[in-house]
């Protein structure tokens, strides 16, 4: 594990509690996308399938964790919250959850950045995407917001 996986590993267990509850794990970390995992055994629902609320947590921790990432790299404090959030269930996840979050433009990242670093408030939107047997089995996008 790198050492940005593990610095971004004890902030998710430490500031964010349930992080620990559901077992997830920091799997990748690179500049545009983040890796979460988490064990199906400690997620499971009364179909013994993935629980829609773990798989949910999963993903929105997936977008949170890829912009704590990227504003730390910019040596950028700020409080992160989700603001909206769409999220499609394609199909039961029936293995441990593998939700990656990606940035889908730097330039719209860059520009959520200068407008933090202007009023002390900036909103961007992020999908992230949860895997299943048969291809894409949740979808989610949610637009987070970053304050001061």
């Amino acid at each position: 594990m790198t050492d940005r996986m593990q610095a971004l590993q004890h902030t998710l267990h430490h500031e964010i509690p349930l992080t620990r509850a559901i077992g997830i794990k920091v799997t990748d970390v690179t500049h545009d996308a983040v890796t979460l995992t988490a064990p199906l055994e400690n997620n499971l629902n009364h179909k013994a399938t993935a629980f829609g609320g773990s798989l949910y947590s999963v993903a929105v921790l997936a977008g949170w964790s890829l912009i704590h990432s990227r504003l730390h790299e910019l040596g950028l404090a700020a409080h992160i919250v989700i603001q909206e959030s769409d999220i499609r269930y394609l199909q039961p996840v029936t293995q441990d959850i593998v939700a990656t979050a990606r940035i889908e433009s730097e330039a719209g990242f860059e520009k959520f950045v200068r407008l933090f670093r202007k009023k002390g408030m900036a909103r961007i939107s992020l999908n992230a995407e949860i895997g299943g047997a048969d291809g894409p089995a949740v979808r989610f996008q949610g637009r987070y917001v970053i304050h001061t």
